[in-house]
């Protein structure tokens, strides 16, 4: 069962659509891509078949299967297979035999992960443990807004700016020396984010997005 709707950009195979699956196969159609929903469940593609470019219950560790779907001609593709971690696997095999050249793939576990870069994924995706990281540190964040962690040691914050440094300029803040980060965007009171440089000046009730090491850009979150 295939049903198709009319799209332009990226050509995107989806592959699982789960809760994750159909959450990334609908942004993706959002940012006008067009999108291929695979899975061998008939009712989760029903239920998104309307959504998505083209929809097919298929078996995708079946080679010949993802053949007749053209799988092999698409340059994007995610695998989002949470449940049966095994078929996860054989489908990120197939998808790098096809030498698909960016390969997405969901992991429950940093084994899960191992086994799947070793099989042919380019990025591997853990949401569940990252999500549960993010909400972590803004629990326990002070004046935190939002953490995004890019390396295991290095991070993005959205902050309240301190009050220490109100009404001056970042060259004359000190916060790169004080606290080892870097102010990358600001937010007037009011007004949209804006790339922040040294003669920025910070105003009273702005919020900043700071960069640097994991406890630099914690403990900058904590001062009032």
């Amino acid at each position: 069962m295939v049903k198709s709707r009319k799209r332009t950009g990226m050509r995107i195979v989806v592959i699982g659509l789960g809760r994750f699956g159909a959450s990334v196969a609908r942004e993706l159609i959002a940012q006008g891509a067009e999108v291929l929903g695979v899975d061998v469940d008939e009712r989760r593609v029903q239920r998104i078949s309307d959504d998505l470019t083209y929809a097919a219950v298929a078996d995708s560790t079946d080679e010949e299967a993802l053949k007749q779907l053209g799988v092999p001609d698409f340059a994007h593709a995610v695998v989002s297979i949470g449940s049966d971690l095994e078929a996860g696997i054989l489908a990120t095999s197939l998808l790098s035999e096809f030498r698909i050249p960016n390969i997405w793939a969901k992991a429950t576990s940093h084994q899960h992960r191992r086994i799947l870069e070793r099989v042919g994924a380019h990025h591997v995706v853990l949401p569940e443990h990252e999500m549960g990281e993010r909400v972590a540190h803004l629990v326990t964040g002070g004046r935190m807004l939002d953490y995004v962690e890019f390396e295991e040691d290095y991070a993005m914050v959205k902050a309240h700016a301190p009050r220490s440094i109100v009404g001056k300029a970042l060259k004359d803040s000190g916060v790169r020396h004080k606290y080892g980060i870097t102010v990358v965007a600001i937010k007037h009171p009011g007004e949209d984010f804006t790339h922040a440089d040294y003669d920025t000046i910070v105003q009273d009730g702005d919020v900043l997005i700071v960069a640097g090491r994991n406890e630099a850009v914690e403990a900058f979150a904590d001062v009032n």
